[in-house]
């Protein structure tokens, strides 16, 4: 009924504070870090790059425990973002599915391919949008190369030279 999704935010740092200010274009309704700090992190980010979001994250419940959120919110969220450290992605999406909430998670997704398979089932079990984060490799020019290499325009690929500055961090 409402032209916008019901978003719960869970990690509040770090990439966290991107991924609520991306994401406020739709209705941020509960924020959850077990770290105050990372709240005030939040702010300050959401001041420098969405001033306009700040009233609406100011309003969003805040939560230290992502189950009470989700248990407490449970009617209300339609999706949920999870931006916490690497070891708990999986853990919280699984979780926010078995609710389901869609799920928009960091990477890594998993730490193995027999936990991808079963979010990968969980998803289609309860019926629930998952994307995990991608930033570039979402965008334009990525998917452009990529149509270019299906569509043979550089002929047969024989041997490809990768390298990445990660983790940057």
């Amino acid at each position: 009924p409402n032209d916008k999704l019901n978003i719960a935010c869970i990690g509040a740092g770090g990439k966290g504070s991107s991924d609520i200010v991306d994401a406020a274009t739709e209705n941020i309704v509960a924020i959850c870090d077990v770290d105050d700090e990372k709240f005030a992190d939040l702010f300050n980010h959401c001041k420098e790059n969405r001033p306009e979001a700040l009233p609406m994250l100011e309003k969003a419940r805040r939560y230290k425990d992502y189950r009470v959120m989700l248990e407490e919110n449970a009617r209300l969220i339609d999706a949920v973002t999870v931006s916490t450290p690497d070891h708990t992605h999986a853990l919280i999406a699984m979780d926010a599915m078995r609710r389901g909430k869609h799920v928009y998670c960091q990477k890594p997704l998993t730490h193995s391919i027999y936990e991808a398979r079963v979010m990968e089932q969980a998803a289609k079990y309860y019926k629930v949008q998952t994307q995990m984060g991608n930033q570039a490799h979402a965008g334009e020019p990525i998917r452009r190369a990529v149509e270019l290499v299906r569509a043979g325009i550089i002929g047969p690929v024989r041997e490809v030279h990768a390298w990445t500055n990660r983790p940057i961090w």
